[in-house]
């Protein structure tokens, strides 16, 4: 129970809201004088949180599970040989993916889709063309002799 500051009423249930610049202790009376009434919540916010989240799922995805991938240096001729092998016409493949004809036709070309491209193109033709990523070359962490030529190796050599 409090006063209300707008009123002067007194062991009174108030809250706080704005009136002009400043923030005011007010009766529920003087609160709804003041065209602050109670904060009713927007039908859709309402709704929404009266529905329960779904739960997620559980990815086991840590960082050394993950596997590396990339785009295949062959994709526009897996695309283009695929394609032809369906006997569709770009303009059909296009249509299929919901893409435009120019997309299809960059692609084929060498020039590099997007990852939902991509994937598209994965599920409308039924062919893969992300492959397992080998790194060429391995670094070991640890305390190896070399660290290379340093700025420091460089000023001693000059004196």
């Amino acid at each position: 129970m409090g006063e209300c500051e707008v009123c002067g009423a007194m062991n009174v249930g108030t809250r706080t809201v704005p009136m002009g610049r400043a923030m005011v202790s007010a009766c529920h009376r003087c609160a709804e004088r003041l065209g602050v009434g109670d904060r009713q919540v927007a039908p859709g916010l309402a709704q929404a949180s009266r529905r329960a989240a779904a739960p997620r799922k559980a990815t086991n995805r840590g960082l050394m599970r993950r596997t590396e991938r990339e785009l295949a240096q062959d994709f526009g001729q897996r695309i283009r040989k695929e394609r032809a092998s369906k006997g569709w016409s770009q303009e059909e493949l296009a249509r299929k993916m919901s893409e435009k004809v120019n997309v299809v036709k960059s692609s084929e070309s060498g020039r590099r889709p997007t990852d939902a491209v991509i994937s598209k193109f994965e599920r409308v033709l039924g062919i893969d063309l992300m492959e397992e990523y080998t790194p060429e070359e391995h670094r070991q962490i640890g305390s190896g002799g070399g660290g290379g030529f340093t700025l420091g190796d460089y000023l001693n050599g000059a004196r």
